[in-house]
């Protein structure tokens, strides 16, 4: 296993844990965004009010995303696992 195969490993989990990770960020950030305009608006300063929304919206997002979450999760660790010979010598 040479220098560049660990680069690669390495650069290949963290575009995969930006690219799992990434829908449900956006998610709870549209979603902090429209509950601070809606604060704003109505000048309420409650500091707990964005996250039962927040909460709400990543479970439901996670509930529709999970299973591609799992397909990409569960590919990259079949193609890992599947190289190991190649990684071994």
């Amino acid at each position: 296993m040479t220098a560049d195969d660990v680069v690669q490993i390495g650069r290949d989990a963290l575009f995969m844990v930006i690219k799992l990770a990434a829908p449900l960020l956006l998610v709870s950030l549209i979603i902090g965004l429209i509950v601070s305009i809606f604060q704003t608006v109505t000048s309420i300063q409650e500091q707990t009010l964005t996250f039962v929304p927040k909460i709400l919206g990543v479970f439901l997002a996670l509930m529709l995303l999970g299973h591609w979450i799992l397909n990409n999760m569960s590919g990259y660790m079949t193609n890992l696992w599947g190289n190991f010979s190649v990684y071994v010598k």
